[in-house]
């Protein structure tokens, strides 16, 4: 169990994430720093709920048995068997956000979420998780669920491979915006969910709001025009954020939904 000012130290140091997300570009320091802190890491980046029912409503009115990613977690809570709700999120504390709820912090669950320190947060019934989850995409985060050493590390808990995080990103303070950063091979550990492409449409004025909109800095203008580059993780932000409805995200199905889950229950046991 690592001490509090412990904690208070990654809070002050947390602005430097982004010269240390650096190192892991050079050879000899990024293995090192891949295998300690993002080893078996494998994290999916899920859509907001709120683009997909845009999207769907588009084509369908009502939207009925809409497919939506938030499926993925409350599946995965419902399998759990141990659900432990953070009392802040770690990232928004160290910037001091305003624009989203600071207390609102990660979900873990899995043996290992056992072990994290009760000062730091509490358990919760399988019923509070799922409002936990419904209260982070009601305030306009992201879920970003899998794997993720970091947090077994920071929380001083193991085994790894028994802790699932439920990340709830903002745009403004997420850890992950460090991912342009990264190295290519630990930046790939961070993916898109199955079954989702975003793509501008022709409507398209290069106006600039999905830059603006955009965390992972995934968009370029060109000629005018935004472009989805490579680094989309399919947050579906860019989608919100178009005054002009220009940009498209494809809508995940249940058998990509399942596929996810199916992936995420490969690497961390959560019964």
């Amino acid at each position: 169990m690592k001490p509090l000012w412990f904690i208070d130290l990654l809070k002050k140091n947390f602005r430097h994430r982004f010269t240390l997300a650096g190192l892991t570009r050079l050879p000899l320091i990024g293995s090192m720093m891949d295998h300690a802190l993002f080893a078996g890491d494998a994290l999916v980046i899920l859509p907001k709920d709120a683009v997909i029912l845009v999207e769907v409503n588009q084509a369908l009115e009502p939207p009925t048995n809409t497919v939506l990613p938030s499926q993925v977690v409350h599946t995965l809570i419902d399998q759990a068997g141990f659900h432990f709700a953070m009392d802040f999120c770690l990232c928004r504390e160290s910037n001091q956000c305003e624009d989203y709820p600071r207390d609102l912090g990660c979900l873990f669950m899995g043996e290992a979420a056992k072990r994290i320190d009760p000062r730091l947060g509490r358990p919760i019934t399988r019923e509070e998780a799922h409002a936990h989850a419904r209260r982070a995409r009601d305030a306009g985060l992201v879920h970003l669920v899998g794997r993720n050493k970091l947090d077994a590390v920071w929380l001083d808990v193991s085994p790894g491979e028994r802790l699932l995080t439920v990340c709830n990103c903002c745009t403004c303070c997420c850890l992950w915006k460090m991912l342009p950063s990264l190295s290519p091979v630990i930046g790939s550990k961070i993916t898109k969910m199955e079954g989702v492409e975003v793509a501008v449409t022709g409507d398209c004025v290069g106006c600039g709001s999905c830059l603006d909109a955009c965390f992972l800095e995934a968009i370029d203008l060109e000629d005018g025009e935004a472009h989805i580059t490579r680094e989309c993780r399919g947050c579906g932000r860019c989608v919100e954020a178009c005054p002009r409805g220009a940009i498209r995200i494809t809508v995940p199905g249940l058998l990509d939904i399942d596929d996810t889950v199916k992936a995420v229950r490969k690497i961390v046991e959560i019964d």
